[in-house]
């Protein structure tokens, strides 16, 4: 497998979570990933190619779950808390402290998905060297 840092140097400018958080390119490139593992994860479960879009109080309701919520500012609104949550689940994958196999093994234990995001965002925190700072 490709070094991901190497082929996405961009994602070393990083120096703390609030500002992979508050990073709204990084959020955009998390929303296109973010749907594509839930198309997978359904596609996985259901035997056959399925294609879908996440909502967004699915993720904002997961970052409040991982106790996230607290590192935006006060009047974030639900759809910049998912915008988070999708900058943190890519920065997870391009940072390669989870894999995609891992992202959706995860997704599917849970039966609420909510639920199976808030343990995958706590999951990329507990494993990645720039959020333990």
């Amino acid at each position: 497998m490709e070094n991901l840092k190497e082929y996405f140097p961009f994602i070393r400018k990083y120096s703390s979570l609030s500002e992979v958080l508050r990073d709204q390119e990084l959020a955009s490139l998390g929303d296109a990933f973010v749907n594509f593992i839930y198309s997978l994860t359904l596609s996985r479960t259901a035997g056959k190619p399925i294609g879908r879009k996440l909502d967004s109080y699915v993720l904002s309701s997961a970052l409040r779950k991982a106790g996230m919520r607290a590192l935006l500012p006060h009047r974030t609104d639900r759809h910049k808390q998912a915008d988070a949550a999708e900058a943190l689940i890519v920065y997870g994958w391009l940072s390669e402290v989870i894999s995609l196999r891992e992202t959706i093994d995860i997704l599917m234990r849970e039966e609420d998905l909510s639920e199976g995001v808030s343990i995958l965002l706590k999951e990329i925190i507990k494993r990645s060297r720039l959020l333990r700072q």
